[in-house]
């Protein structure tokens, strides 16, 4: 009897975890189709390029050396091999306080949940450098991300180890339920270091200080990639409860699903509002974003709150993402999507909020945790970036990025019939 339900208890925790894992796998098609809707026509097919290369790049890279930084054990080489555990044979991971009263899943089930969110992380930079960064460039950047930047910082989180020796964040209170720092604010940091060095799309800012908009090519594309990365969010914080097979996690699992959904749309709300005080006009642009500011936000920890504080913490996101686009701009910092503001703005603002709602976090360990979280990942996404620069160049030339970067790095357009011929 006790063999028969630990065997229950696997399958549905391992079924439970691929199928989050797929999800979270879809949100890559919500990153292309977001990102191709918000760049001009002329640079369709290489952010496409970029986000389906990025995808096979993490997924390589981590598979070789990643995981094995983050946690342990090379994969790669020696896979997930068959263990004895309690008479029964299997392929087994553990956490949160092993076998008994944690959960029990397969160990390669549990790579492929890592994977996709190492896929996620480098997505984010994508949107950010979009239209005037070389394509090899970015790809080689993105080996070493998800190779070595990203995976320390995981180590120093989810995995529990020491940081340089010094400290260890989960002794100081430090919490990150799904990842807004250890994702998302990571994958902004990285693109902000890149957006720095790379410099303004040429245009962008007037020589009086002017801002000037470039409006994507496909607004359509757009709404269809935030409701694609709405839907695959609850694969994102849903799994990570981790497990399903009993009543407590099912219960947790269920309000995970319900307070990510709430921050969602409070975060649209909040955000469509904000944009008609400022600007006037309802700005779908804003709205999408604004979701994705609210998802972004709660996912530090949405286990603990209630529906309606869920949702509060969600339009609290909606409106910081508005502010801080627009501060962006003045500040001539060209980010063509606002990921910087969606994941690094608001991922900041979830970790910040989850000691109000879950007890054995502080907000020292969460200051402590955002900065060595940023500070790697900006400073070591910096050198690389600059090493990129000083040897290949990180920047198509001015004549390049007139044209559009779909003819000089891809040598084809997304729209050809729309373009007159020469």
């Amino acid at each position: 009897m006790e063999s028969n339900i630990f065997h229950l208890q696997y399958a549905i925790d391992t079924f439970y975890f691929l199928v989050c894992g797929a999800l979270v796998m879809w949100m890559a098609a919500g990153f292309a189709m977001l990102e191709s809707g918000l760049v001009r026509a002329k640079n369709t097919t290489e952010i496409l390029t970029k986000n389906v290369a990025l995808f096979a790049v993490s997924c390589t890279m981590y598979l070789v050396c990643g995981y094995a930084i983050m946690y342990g054990g090379n994969i790669f080489l020696s896979g997930m091999g068959d263990v004895d555990v309690g008479g029964v044979m299997g392929d087994f991971a553990s956490r949160d306080g092993g076998f008994e009263g944690g959960s029990i899943y397969s160990g390669a089930s549990d790579f492929f949940f890592q994977v996709v969110f190492v896929a996620t992380a480098m997505s984010i930079v994508s949107g950010a450098v979009a239209e005037r960064m070389k394509l090899w460039a970015f790809l080689v950047f993105a080996v070493v991300m998800t190779g070595f930047i990203y995976p320390m910082e995981g180590a120093w989180t989810w995995g529990g180890a020491s940081v340089f020796g010094m400290y260890t964040l989960g002794d100081l209170g430090f919490s990150d339920f799904a990842g807004s720092g250890i994702v998302h604010m990571a994958g902004a940091a990285a693109a902000l270091a890149g957006v720095i060095l790379l410099g303004a799309r040429k245009g962008k800012y007037g020589p009086n200080g002017e801002i000037r908009a470039f409006p994507g090519a496909n607004l359509p594309l757009a709404t269809l990639g935030t409701f694609i990365l709405w839907m695959g969010w609850f694969g994102f914080n849903g799994g990570s409860v981790l497990k399903l097979g009993d009543v407590a996690s099912a219960h947790s699992v269920a309000m995970v699903f319900l307070n990510t959904n709430a921050a969602a749309a409070g975060g649209g709300i909040a955000a469509l509002i904000m944009a008609r005080l400022m600007f006037g006009k309802a700005d779908l642009t804003m709205l999408l974003n604004g979701a994705l500011a609210g998802l972004v936000t709660i996912t530090a920890e949405p286990s603990t709150p209630t529906a309606l504080t869920a949702t509060l913490f969600g339009a609290l996101g909606g409106i910081l993402v508005v502010l801080s686009i627009v501060t962006m701009d003045k500040l001539r910092i060209d980010d063509p999507v606002g990921a910087i503001s969606v994941h690094g703005v608001c991922g900041l603002l979830g970790l910040l909020l989850v000691p109000i709602t879950n007890g054995d976090s502080t907000f020292f360990g969460q200051i402590v945790g955002a900065l060595t979280i940023f500070v790697w990942v900006f400073v070591t996404s910096l050198i690389v970036w600059g090493i990129l620069k000083a040897v290949i160049g990180i920047r198509v030339t001015e004549e390049e990025e007139y044209e559009g970067v779909d003819l000089s790095e891809c040598g084809m357009e997304a729209y050809p019939e729309f373009v007159s011929s020469k």
